[in-house]
C-alpha cells in the first residue's frame, strides 16, 4: 500500500511541475482556452492539463512498471489521443479528425495490448455471453462513447476530473478485491496523474477559479483511461469482475450524454447542436454554485456505484442491472425532458428552502458564483 501511495504521488508531482513550467508556455504558443461565444470563463486558460496528465500517467508507469502489451498499448493509445487532441485545442480541427483519432486509439487498444471487451457476463441472462465477431465493434464504440461522454460534461471547473478521479478510485478499489494488482499498479499512476492537474482545476480556498483545463486533448485522454480500465477489470478471465458493474463506475456523464442526445433528436435538432442542457448546465442555471455542482454530481456518482458494488455482494441478478440502469436512463430523461424548467423548479425549490432557513432574508451570492460555462459544440 505504501508502494502505491508514493507511486500515486510520484505522478501527482510530476503532473505539478509539469503544470507550473507548461502553462507560460501554452500562453505564449496560443494552447488557451479564450472566453466568446458560449465560453464565458474569465481570461485565456491555458489548456495543459492533456499533456501534463498524459505524460504524468505514463511516464512514470512505463519506468516503474514492466512493459506489458496491455500498457504500450495504452501508451501508443494515448500519444495518438494526445497529438490529435493538442492539434483541436490550437487549431480547432474538424470533429471528424478526434473521432478517426479515437477509433484508433481503440484499435490499438485491441490489437496491440489485446484489450477488448469479449463478454458481457449474464446481463442478459446467458452465462459469459460472448460477443465473438461484435467484440471489436463494441469496444470501439465503448471507447469513443466513454471519450466523448468525459468531453462533452467537462464544462465547469473541477467537474470532468473530478468525476474521473471518482471512478478511477472506484475501479481501483474493484482491482484491488478482485486481486488485480497488474491493473491496481498501472491506476495508481492515473489517480495521482488527475489529482495533480485537480491541483489547477478544481476551485477551492485560495484558487476561486480554475488555472488551467483538460482542452480536448485531456477530455480524450480521461476518457481512454476509463475505458482502458474497465476493459481490464472486466475481461480479465484470471482477476474476473462482472461487466455490468462497469457502467455504474461512471453513470453520470454517461446517462447525460445518452439523454442529451436523445433529447436533442426529439426535439429535431442535431445531436451535437449547442445547447444548455448538460446536467450541469441545469444545476447552474437552478443556483447552485460551481463547487456545490462538482459535489453533487461526484457524491451521485459515489453512490451509483458503491450501490451497484453491495448489489452484486447480495447477489442481485445481473440482469436486473440492465433494468436498473435503462430506468435510471429513463428516470433522467424525464426529469430534464424540458431543461429550462426544470431548472427553474430547482431554483424555486432552493429560494423556498432558503427562505424558510433565512427568515425570508435574501442569500448573499458567494464569489463562486461567476459564470463559467466553457463546453465545447457538445
Amino acid at each position: 500500500m505504501a508502494y502505491a501511495a508514493f507511486n500515486a504521488a510520484l505522478s501527482f508531482l510530476v503532473v505539478g511541475g509539469l503544470m507550473l513550467s507548461a502553462n507560460p508556455l501554452a500562453r505564449r504558443i496560443g494552447l488557451v482556452d479564450r472566453p466568446g461565444g458560449r465560453k464565458a470563463h474569465d481570461g485565456d486558460i491555458p489548456v495543459t492539463g492533456g499533456p501534463a496528465v498524459a505524460i504524468g500517467a505514463m511516464l512514470p508507469a512505463l519506468i516503474v512498471l514492466p512493459l506489458t502489451p496491455q500498457l504500450a498499448s495504452l501508451a501508443i493509445a494515448m500519444s495518438i489521443l494526445l497529438v490529435v487532441g493538442v492539434l483541436d485545442d490550437l487549431y480547432d480541427l474538424n470533429w471528424l479528425y478526434r473521432i478517426v483519432a479515437q477509433m484508433a486509439a481503440a484499435l490499438v487498444l485491441v490489437y496491440v495490448g489485446d484489450v477488448k471487451v469479449e463478454q458481457i457476463g449474464s446481463a442478459f441472462g446467458i452465462d459469459q455471453a460472448r460477443l465473438g465477431s461484435f467484440a471489436v465493434p463494441f469496444t470501439i464504440l465503448a471507447t469513443v462513447g466513454l471519450i466523448n461522454a468525459l468531453n462533452m460534461i467537462d464544462g465547469i471547473d473541477g467537474l470532468a476530473g473530478s468525476l474521473t478521479l471518482c471512478a478511477v478510485v472506484m475501479l481501483l478499489s474493484a482491482a484491488i478485491y478482485s486481486g488485480n494488482l497488474q491493473l491496481v499498479g498501472e491506476l495508481v499512476f492515473a489517480a495521482g496523474a488527475i489529482a495533480g492537474f485537480l491541483a489547477f482545476n478544481l476551485r477551492r480556498p485560495g484558487q476561486p477559479k480554475a488555472r488551467a483545463f483538460l482542452g480536448n486533448s485531456g477530455s480524450a485522454i480521461i476518457g481512454l483511461i476509463i475505458a482502458y480500465a474497465s476493459f481490464r477489470l472486466t475481461q480479465s478471465p484470471t482477476h474476473p469482475v462482472t461487466p455490468v458493474l462497469a457502467p455504474f463506475l461512471i453513470a453520470p456523464p454517461v446517462i447525460d450524454a445518452i439523454a442529451l442526445v436523445l433529447r436533442r433528436l426529439a426535439n429535431r435538432k442535431s445531436p451535437v447542436a449547442a445547447d444548455r442542457s448538460h446536467v450541469h448546465h441545469i444545476l447552474l442555471d437552478g443556483g447552485f454554485r460551481v463547487s456545490d455542482v462538482v459535489l453533487i454530481v461526484c457524491t451521485g456518482s459515489l453512490a451509483i456505484g458503491l450501490l451497484a458494488a453491495l448489489a452484486l455482494r447480495v447477489n442481485v441478478p445481473e440482469p436486473a442491472f440492465i433494468v436498473i440502469y435503462l430506468s435510471m436512463l429513463a428516470i433522467y430523461f424525464a426529469v430534464t425532458r424540458h431543461p429550462d424548467l426544470t431548472a427553474r423548479r430547482i431554483r424555486a425549490l432552493r429560494q423556498a428552502l432558503n427562505d424558510r432557513l433565512s427568515g425570508g432574508r435574501t442569500p448573499v451570492a458567494l464569489p463562486d458564483d461567476s459564470p463559467c460555462d466553457r463546453s465545447n459544440a457538445e
